[in-house]
């Protein structure tokens, strides 16, 4: 059975899955990261005023994985752009937990037994067939996928390094880290002008209001993992946590009538195993 750090991780997992549908039907990507960014930096400026200042080992994690983050946002707005992503955009959430794994063994000399580790490799491996399951994935569209899951890998493991050494204050890690989401709608206005970014507050209230919603949905996803690699092996973390594919693909089957291939259920099946590996 699943412990209860697990089974908070999953659901993280379905929190992630969640705002991912609500942005679902916003066109413009870089406009709706932005103002998620603005929710959770907001959130993040109020609650550090009520939490520890972290100690001096933690302002190098910190800063690092705030400046990965913004990366990683800008990497995925651009990925969306490519027509295959929603194909190849899986081969980034597989690929990631192998990577934290490896990442973390090297940087943090976390060893995993051999039955999590075959977890680890069950989840990547289904996640990895969705996106193979619906057909060829272009070259350009699997390395954007595989770049954004590099992006996710590295502030995954910094913050994992980076949280232990905030004496049990995953909070406060998590609120000055998301404090760099503030550069998101500094880049915004830099590129396309702040009339680009309030304009849509009367044009379209709706795409904005579920921007921010992801944002708050999204904060809460995050800090769940970001609090259970405080003692939980990074990779293991990770592999549940992109369970949120899977999370994802019976969304859309419930609730966007999607159809699903024997092929991607059979993926979420050994997606399935191999959480339940991890959990033994």
């Amino acid at each position: 059975m699943l412990s209860y750090t697990g089974g908070l991780v999953l659901f993280a997992a379905l929190l992630h899955a969640s705002w991912n549908a609500m942005l679902h039907g916003n066109r413009d990507r870089f406009l709706s990261m932005t103002w998620m960014s603005i929710a959770i930096a907001a959130v993040s400026t109020g609650v550090v005023a009520f939490v520890p200042w972290p100690p001096d080992a933690a302002w190098p994690c910190i800063i690092a994985s705030g400046l990965v983050h913004i990366v990683y946002n800008v990497s995925l707005v651009r990925a969306y752009r490519r027509g295959d992503l929603a194909q190849a955009y899986p081969i980034a959430r597989g690929s990631s937990p192998l990577l934290v794994a490896l990442g973390a063994a090297l940087f943090a000399h976390e060893a995993i037994g051999p039955l999590h580790a075959l977890g680890i490799a069950m989840i990547s491996g289904g996640i990895i067939s969705l996106a193979l399951g619906g057909g060829s994935v272009s070259r350009s569209g699997a390395l954007a996928a595989l770049t954004v899951g590099a992006t996710i890998a590295v502030y995954t493991v910094i913050d994992g390094i980076g949280v232990r050494s905030m004496s049990g204050h995953a909070l406060a890690y998590t609120a000055w880290m998301f404090m760099f989401y503030w550069l998101m709608p500094v880049l915004f206005v830099a590129m396309r002008g702040i009339d680009a970014l309030l304009t849509p507050i009367r044009a379209a209230p709706v795409s904005i209001v579920s921007s921010l919603a992801g944002g708050l949905v999204s904060i809460a996803a995050y800090g769940i993992v970001i609090w259970a690699m405080q003692s939980g092996a990074m990779g293991t973390v990770s592999a549940l946590r992109e369970t949120s594919v899977v999370f994802a693909v019976l969304i859309g089957r419930v609730f966007l009538r999607e159809a699903v291939s024997k092929k991607r259920w059979l993926a979420c099946v050994v997606v399935a195993g191999g959480a339940i590996c991890l959990g033994l």
